[in-house]
């Protein structure tokens, strides 16, 4: 069996564009006609960039090749062009054709792709959510307002979850870490005062921030978040620094988690190694793909570290969370996204029951893409997946940032 043929198809999810602006699918088709299925999560560079990179990496690396051979693939796309080195566009194309490749494995043996991998160490996982707004809440005002934050999270417990995530913490700058204006702290002190008593001891708070802040912008913030006793503080500062992220870690009694724009145990390792972070989210659509992390997953248990996949994409990727998490025994928790969309475009293959997924027992990544709907919705505009603000953090007027769905989704 070789790998022979590839698609790629960029879909995007209806208006307010929970998961992102598009997602980056790709269809890989070998010599005996299985197809298998993978997701790009989002890179630096548009997405029809992004299509060229995919189909280069494909045909150098992995085409007319054995699927089995994912660790020589691997190796073939992360020392291309005479890097040995993480490279986050490269990489992110590799990370869903090598998805797609597990998916194949699992369909040709008839079993799922964990049974591949070591087998099923969790019957189920744990899920989380992001808080979106529910049908009544404006979407524009949902994002700085406490009160509907916390109906939302009322609604995610009464739906069986027991943690939920939300960011209320200012604007993402590409200038880099920033301090936080006073308002940005009362607000996500009112925030998780709002919804943990909405929630009580019932869900985890998981506070969401990427990156936005100075290190001791972070110390601030986190210490006046500590009274309401949050499971983590989500990237306090920017990922490229991972002495100044243990310096929050020391400093905050919150545990610091980080991972969703790293690639590769290259740059997993040095946050643990460093102690900036006990808790691990990877992005399994761009961070070197299943394979990858399962060996992140097994440095982690040795510093005694727990995973949380990340997941701001469609199911695909989540679907591949699923099957990792499954099969490792320091799983914390895996993200998920609860849209119509989201589950029509894998016919409902797989869910969260009670705040719980149960382990997939279909072959492969245990899902069915429904690709005449996938095609049905083009990406047509001209943003990235996630955009970066050019303002700075505003000290006067305060800043609203929406958060995990932009109301113009571009």
């Amino acid at each position: 069996m070789k790998l022979q043929d590839l698609d790629v198809i960029v879909t995007a999810p209806p208006a307010p564009g929970w998961g992102g602006r598009y997602w980056i699918l790709v269809k890989v088709t070998t010599d005996t006609g299985v197809v298998g299925w993978g997701e790009c999560y989002a890179s630096s560079v548009g997405p029809e960039a992004m299509r060229h990179v995919i189909e280069d990496v494909f045909a150098r690396h992995m085409q007319g090749e054995n699927p089995e051979n994912i660790e020589l693939m691997f190796r073939r796309a992360y020392s291309s062009g005479f890097t040995q080195r993480p490279d986050l566009t490269v990489m992110g194309a590799f990370s869903g054709l090598e998805i797609a490749c597990w998916d194949i494995l699992g369909k040709d043996r008839d079993r799922p792709v964990y049974a591949l991998m070591g087998g099923r160490m969790n019957a189920r996982v744990r899920a989380y959510t992001y808080l979106y707004p529910l049908p009544h809440h404006d979407l524009a005002a949902f994002w700085t307002s406490p009160e509907m934050a916390a109906e939302s999270a009322a609604d995610c417990v009464a739906r069986g979850y027991t943690a939920v995530k939300f960011d209320p913490a200012g604007p993402y700058t590409m200038r880099g870490g920033h301090m936080p204006a006073m308002t940005d702290i009362a607000q996500s002190v009112a925030f998780c005062k709002a919804i943990r008593e909405a929630v009580g001891d019932k869900a985890d708070l998981l506070f969401g921030t990427h990156g936005q802040f100075s290190t001791a912008g972070a110390i601030r913030l986190g210490r006046a978040l500590e009274p309401y006793s949050p499971l983590w503080y989500e990237e306090p500062i920017p990922p490229d620094n991972l002495a100044e992220m243990a310096k929050v870690a020391a400093a905050v009694r919150i545990p610091i988690a980080t991972g969703e724009r790293l690639t590769t145990k290259a740059e997993f390792a040095p946050v643990l190694r460093n102690g900036a972070a006990t808790i691990l989210q990877p992005a399994l659509g761009r961070a070197g793909g299943i394979w990858e992390m399962k060996k992140v997953a097994a440095m982690a248990e040795v510093y005694n570290a727990q995973m949380a996949p990340h997941l701001y994409a469609g199911p695909i990727e989540w679907a591949a969370n699923v099957q990792f998490s499954v099969s490792i025994p320091n799983i914390l928790m895996a993200e998920t996204i609860e849209t119509p969309f989201h589950d029509a475009l894998i016919k409902s293959a797989i869910r969260v029951e009670d705040g719980f997924i149960t382990a997939p027992e279909a072959p492969g990544l245990g899902i069915d893409v429904d690709e005449d709907l996938a095609r049905a919705h083009p990406y047509t505009g001209d943003h990235l997946h996630l955009q970066m603000q050019d303002a700075p953090c505003d000290y006067v007027n305060g800043n609203a940032f929406e958060g995990g769905a932009p109301a113009t989704p571009d």
